[in-house]
């Protein structure tokens, strides 16, 4: 019987990817970059009605996982397990997913602001740096600071009890537009940029959203956090 059911599962899944226009949105993913499911159908070549339907198969067979922020919803593979299987499937077709190039502006691209928080590259990085040093971790749908995290906040001057205490979420995945991946919204997310710009690590721009990082940013990224000094210093 278990026999069964995993060649059955194994179907499920086979059939699943098998689709073109499925196989194409899986394709479109293999960066590990989120995409809308506007940009994922047109993508395909395929209506949004269409589309819907897809991504159901796809989600119920475990495949992609979907992110809702305000009215957009994001696509993303499930997991590294996926990304390999399907990296196998395409060395046997002997193709190559296409990479997706997205044409945000380079100076919003590299950083800027997301209503008051940080976002681009920088601020995706940085949320990587923070998850994978682990002073947050995941806790339902937002984060948590972890004991190391405190300590590092208030090292830098953030008064974590403070936050801690807005009457809004401490910190949460906020989807990048132009990165297609996680940085830190909330108040978490807030003072970072904060004290960013406050020790003049990042400055606006004075007609944009955009952020440039400086020298000193560059350097205080790299030796607070963890991010590479090779961080491009937007021009001014």
């Amino acid at each position: 019987m278990d026999a069964d059911i995993a060649d059955l599962s194994l179907a499920a899944v086979a059939g699943a990817i098998a689709d073109p226009a499925r196989s194409r949105m899986l394709c479109a993913l293999l960066d590990g970059c989120a995409r809308t499911a506007t940009e994922l159908a047109a993508l395909a070549d395929i209506g949004a009605s269409t589309a819907s339907g897809h991504f159901a198969r796809l989600r119920e067979q475990g495949l992609v996982e979907r992110h809702v922020q305000g009215r957009h919803r994001y696509y993303r593979l499930a997991n590294a397990q996926v990304a390999r299987a399907l990296e196998a499937l395409l060395s046997i077709s002997d193709h190559s997913a296409a990479p997706f190039r997205p044409s945000t502006p380079s100076a919003l691209k590299h950083a800027r602001t997301c209503y008051d928080h940080c976002a681009g590259e920088i601020a995706v990085r940085l949320h990587d740096a923070l998850l994978g040093g682990g002073a947050i971790e995941l806790s339902g749908k937002d984060y948590r600071l972890t004991d190391q995290g405190a300590d590092l906040l208030n090292s830098l001057g953030i008064d974590v009890d403070a936050v801690a205490q807005q009457r809004r979420r401490l910190a949460y995945p906020c989807m990048d537009w132009s990165e297609r991946a996680p940085h830190i919204g909330g108040a978490v997310g807030a003072a970072l940029l904060e004290l960013m710009l406050k020790r003049g690590w990042v400055t606006r721009h004075l007609y944009s959203r955009a952020l440039s990082v400086t020298a000193k940013g560059t350097a205080s990224l790299a030796k607070t956090f963890g991010l590479q000094r090779s961080i491009t210093v937007a021009a001014q």
